[in-house]
């Protein structure tokens, strides 16, 4: 696994401020301790000051000094230490052993004597900024913790950058260990945002029930169904609620349309027979059911083997009059749909049929029965996916929602042949349309009087 620069700037600022590997990994997650021990050699300016002498004896007098300046005046420990020729780590350790002890041990024989002036500082006094300063530093590690384990972020995360909510999560997390100021002063979180914030958490959710009627909605729809055709019907069953509230709650729920894309089945087998005009010419518009139908075969490719689907789309409400489905794109899979298809039509009811130049549509049995039907031939220009795009339009709206983000290995030919005449039965009957007004094709055969 490689790790960002960020990250590693931040084991190594955590390693100089704890002097603890195990604490490091236990906090972060990450990495071992060889590779944290690398780190600190190969990124020497995150953790010490390249080139200090730290091998020299430290006169008392210039212990205190330092602690003075360190702890009392408040002056980085970095700056001191490159300051005075010694290394950051030596001079925490002679923090830690002046809190630990209130003095420090008396240098070894020296040919000089030293004498110290006790009311240099007081030790009293030194030793409550040294537990705040200690307490500060723990603090930040613990809020880096929670975080991390709590709100998930990675790792090298800005604390500026933290929404007031997720601020009051992690004071939430430690309040029980820290005083409520601060954690606020530390986080720069306002005390009446914080109990905003806390009141916003725990309030009774007032969208329960209509969370629960989206959920299902959704489920009940293939899981296909995006924010504003959830909020269709929502608004079909009377209940009036504003498009960004069914987005925000299907966003919270996790409510996300699976998508993928594919290469697409290609008919075209070359220019076998004479090819008619494009008498549709990208007008997919029609007045009246049966006016223009459109057609292709579309391929899916599971582990049991592949399908074919082969339907023909009605213009006037994107409804499939007829749709037939196999395990071979040959001239019975085309055939006996558009058979199917014509059986549907009144006597004066002459619609055009619009395709590809795929060879289903240009064998002589598919022309036959196009004659004696008394149908219109309407063919796309060779290689012009836009001239059927309705067609291709169904094609990827079933893809979407139906086929792509499903595990099919577990399912036989047969399942899956089911699988899909149960969508198209669905697509008919239940599947709503924003261009048709919220309404399903039925619905909206039903609405304009068509008698279905």
């Amino acid at each position: 696994m490689r790790y960002t620069q960020e990250q590693i700037s931040t084991a190594l600022v955590l390693l100089k401020a704890t002097g603890s590997p195990d604490k490091v990994i236990q906090t972060l997650g990450y990495p071992s301790s060889p590779m944290l021990y690398h780190w600190r050699k190969k990124y020497p300016k995150y953790y010490d000051v390249p080139n200090q002498k730290h091998w020299r004896q430290a006169p008392t007098e210039l212990k205190h000094d330092v602690i003075k300046r360190c702890i009392i005046k408040g002056e980085p420990v970095k700056l001191v230490a490159e300051e005075i020729g010694y290394t950051p780590s030596l001079i925490y350790k002679w923090i830690r052993e002046y809190r630990g002890k209130g003095c420090f041990q008396p240098m070894k024989k020296t040919t000089a004597n030293i004498n110290v002036n006790p009311n240099d500082i007081t030790s009293a006094e030194d030793i409550n900024v040294l537990k705040a300063q200690m307490l500060d530093m723990q603090m930040e590690i613990d809020i880096l913790k929670e975080t991390i384990n709590v709100l998930k972020k990675d790792p090298g995360i800005d604390q500026t950058a933290l929404t007031n909510r997720e601020k009051a999560v992690i004071i939430d997390a430690l309040k029980n260990k820290y005083s409520l100021p601060d954690l606020l002063k530390k986080l720069n979180l306002a005390k009446s945002s914080y109990y905003y914030q806390e009141k916003a958490i725990y309030a009774e959710d007032k969208y329960s029930d209509l969370r629960k009627r989206i959920i299902q909605l959704f489920h009940e729809n293939r899981d296909i169904f995006g924010y504003r055709r959830i909020h269709m019907l929502l608004y079909r069953e009377g209940i009036k609620v504003s498009e960004k509230v069914v987005r925000r709650i299907m966003k919270q729920e996790k409510l996300i349309i699976r998508r993928k894309r594919r290469q697409k089945y290609n008919s075209y087998k070359g220019e076998i027979t004479p090819a008619v005009e494009n008498v549709i010419d990208r007008d997919f518009h029609a007045t009246k059911p049966n006016q223009k139908w459109l057609t292709d075969i579309t391929e899916f490719s599971i582990k049991a083997g592949k399908v074919y689907l082969s339907p023909i789309i009605d213009c006037l409400d994107g409804m499939p009059v007829s749709w037939t489905i196999g395990t071979s794109p040959n001239a019975e899979l085309a055939n006996t749909m558009l058979r199917n298809a014509i059986a549907t039509l009144k006597p004066n009811e002459k619609p055009i049929v619009h395709s590809d130049r795929g060879c289903h549509y240009r064998w002589p049995e598919w022309i036959q029965i196009m004659k004696e039907a008394n149908l219109t031939r309407s063919m796309s220009k060779k290689g012009c996916s836009p001239d059927n795009s309705a067609c291709e339009g169904f094609f990827g709206h079933l893809k979407t929602e139906m086929f792509y983000g499903h595990n099919w290995d577990e399912y036989s030919i047969e399942e899956f042949i089911q699988e899909i005449n149960g969508y198209m039965r669905w697509y008919c009957k239940d599947r709503i349309k924003s261009t048709l007004g919220g309404l399903s094709p039925l619905d909206y055969r039903r609405s304009i009087g068509i008698a279905v």
